[in-house]
């Protein structure tokens, strides 16, 4: 069965972008990126890579252009939401309030599986964390 091991996010300030996925998830660098195509960094929980790229053209960055920055969202499933509010808080993330609401979602809203708290990262795109995870993440069963 094929698993998602790879997200990639585009934006402008690649060591911003990189800086903060790794100070709120934990994320490791495993590759720093330097070519024509890409300036970047490639990070990794162990089992999933997330590449940080600044595209250097329109070409390799296709249709949307090498300007666009970001990806609809990305779930992080935690063991403490209260903590990664904190270190989202702490590293300029703001809760997608209106989205949350919405949802009806959010810090002070129900626990449930796909949906728990949104944050906005930091090229606007969005960020789902979850305590309590998603259909499909702990097998099929």
């Amino acid at each position: 069965m094929p698993q998602i091991k790879h997200i990639a996010i585009a934006t402008n300030d690649a060591e911003k972008t990189a800086k903060f996925y790794s100070e709120v998830f934990g994320l490791r660098q495993v590759a720093q990126l330097d070519s024509d195509n890409a300036k970047g960094f490639m990070l990794s929980d162990g089992n999933v890579n997330m590449a940080i790229l600044d595209f250097q053209s329109d070409a390799v960055a296709g249709e949307r252009g090498k300007d666009w920055e970001g990806i609809h969202h990305i779930g992080f499933e935690v063991e403490s939401l209260e903590e990664i509010e904190a270190r989202l808080s702490a590293n300029g993330s703001q809760e997608m309030a209106s989205v949350n609401q919405a949802l009806h979602a959010g810090s002070t809203g129900p626990r449930h599986q796909n949906v728990e708290t949104k944050y906005e990262g930091p090229n606007g795109e969005m960020i789902d964390v979850s305590q309590v995870g998603w259909v499909g993440t702990r097998g099929f069963d």
